[in-house]
C-alpha cells in the first residue's frame, strides 16, 4: 500500500466511522455491530510481476442490521417488491448498507517504454465510490446490488501512485502512463446472488457450497457471470467468503456473526471459480467517446481462487487468497495472478 494509498485509507474509514455515528443516532438500526476494513490485491508481494492488473485497494465500511419498519428498510421493500430482494416467507432476514471507496491500476507487460506497445493493454486509473444493499435471507441466501461512480484518467491518480510508490521502493517507475487512456466518468452496477448449501461434518465443522449468479452494467464494465465456492471449517454461517474486488469472485463484504448460536473462533479453507461473459471492458477496448488505446479484449475470461480465512467474533476477520485469472486480452503473454489480503474490524 502506497502512503498516499494509506492516508485515503484512514480518511475513509473515519468518514464512514462519522457517518455511522450519525445514523446510529436515528435509532434505524438493530444494535449490532458495524464494521469497517480493507482490501488489498497486488500481482508483485508474491509473483514478482509488474503487470496488467498490477494493484487494487478497497476500503469500505458495513453497517448494523436495519431495523424493520425504519425509513432505511424502505430501498429493501422496494426491491422486495420487484422481486430480487423477495424474502416472502422467510424465517430471519438481515439488511445492511455498505460505503466504500477504491482505485485500481493497469499496466502493459513492459513498463519500461515511454510510448507503449499497441498490441499490450493500454495504462488505466480507476478511482471510484459507491454504495451496497446487502440482505441475508434465513443465512441460506444473499442479495447484493452495488452502485459504483468514478473517474478513468489521469484524475484518478494512478500514475502518481504507483511511481511515488516505486520510488520509495527504489525500483523502476512505470514510463508510459503519459499515454494512459483519457479522463472518462465511470458507472458500474452490480446485482448478484448467492446461496449457502451447508452440511455439518462433526466436531463443531461443516462443509458449505456456494454458487451465484449476476450482472453489471454501465460504461466500465459489462458482463454476466457465474461461479462458486466450496469451503471447509468453524462458522462458516457467519459470511459468504472473502470480500474481493470487481470484477472477482467474491463473498461481497457480508458479515453476520451470531454470538449465541457460535464459538468465538472461526476459520475457513477456501476454493472457487468464476466465468465472466464480457460484452465491454473499458480498461481494455478503451474511451467511450474519443479515440485512446486500445486492444481486442475476450469475450469469456475466468478466475480461480483459493485461500484462508480467520475469525475472532465480530471483532476481527483476516482474510488471504491467491488468484490464477485467464487471458483478457487477445496478445496477452501471460495470465494474471494475483496475491490479496482483507482485513476487517467490528465496533
Amino acid at each position: 500500500m502506497t502512503a498516499g494509498s494509506a492516508g485515503r485509507s484512514s480518511g475513509s474509514c473515519l468518514a464512514a466511522a462519522a457517518v455511522a455515528a450519525v445514523l446510529g443516532a436515528s435509532g434505524a438500526w438493530a444494535g449490532d455491530n458495524g464494521r469497517v476494513g480493507f482490501i488489498e490485491e497486488n500481482d508483485s508481494v508474491l509473483f514478482g510481476s509488474d503487470e496488467y492488473y498490477t494493484q487494487g485497494l478497497q476500503v469500505f465500511y458495513v453497517g448494523p442490521d436495519v431495523t424493520q419498519g425504519s425509513a432505511w428498510s424502505e430501498p429493501f421493500n422496494v426491491l422486495a417488491d420487484l422481486g430480487p430482494f423477495d424474502a416472502t416467507g422467510a424465517h430471519t432476514v438481515s439488511r445492511r448498507y455498505e460505503v466504500l471507496l477504491g482505485q485500481s491500476m493497469f499496466t502493459p507487460e513492459d513498463t519500461a517504454r515511454e510510448d507503449p506497445d499497441p498490441s499490450d493493454r493500454p495504462y488505466a486509473g480507476w478511482l471510484y465510490g459507491g454504495v451496497g444493499l446487502l440482505q441475508d435471507t434465513d443465512r441460506r441466501r444473499l442479495d447484493h446490488l452495488e452502485l459504483l461512480v468514478g473517474v478513468i484518467g489521469p484524475a484518478a491518480s494512478g500514475k502518481k501512485v504507483q511511481n511515488d510508490y516505486h520510488q520509495f521502493l527504489g525500483v523502476e517507475k512505470s514510463r508510459g502512463w503519459d499515454e494512459q487512456l483519457d479522463n472518462e466518468p465511470g458507472l458500474m452496477l452490480s446485482y448478484e446472488r448467492k446461496w449457502r448449501f451447508l452440511q455439518p461434518v462433526g466436531g463443531g465443522l461443516a462443509v458449505d457450497a456456494i454458487p451465484g449468479v449476476g450482472i453489471t452494467v454501465g460504461n466500465v464494465m459489462d458482463y454476466l457471470h457465474a461461479g462458486g465456492m466450496l469451503r471447509f471449517g468453524r462458522n462458516l454461517e457467519a459470511d459468504y467468503g472473502p470480500s474481493r474486488i470487481r470484477p472477482a469472485l467474491s463473498g461481497t463484504n457480508y458479515f453476520n456473526f451470531d454470538k449465541d448460536r457460535m464459538e468465538r473462533f472461526g476459520f475457513y479453507f477456501f476454493i472457487g471459480a468464476q466465468g465472466r461473459a464480457i460484452a465491454r471492458n473499458l480498461f481494455l477496448d478503451g474511451n467511450t467517446f474519443e479515440d485512446s488505446r486500445s486492444v481486442n479484449s475476450e469475450a469469456l475470461v475466468a478466475d480461480l481462487s483459493g485461500g484462508l480465512s480467520l475469525f475472532w467474533g465480530d471483532q476481527v476477520k483476516l482474510d488471504t487468497a491467491v488468484t490464477y485469472r485467464t487471458e483478457e486480452f487477445e496478445n496477452q503473454d501471460d495470465p494474471t495472478t494475483l496475491w490479496g489480503l482483507n482485513l476487517t474490524v467490528g465496533f
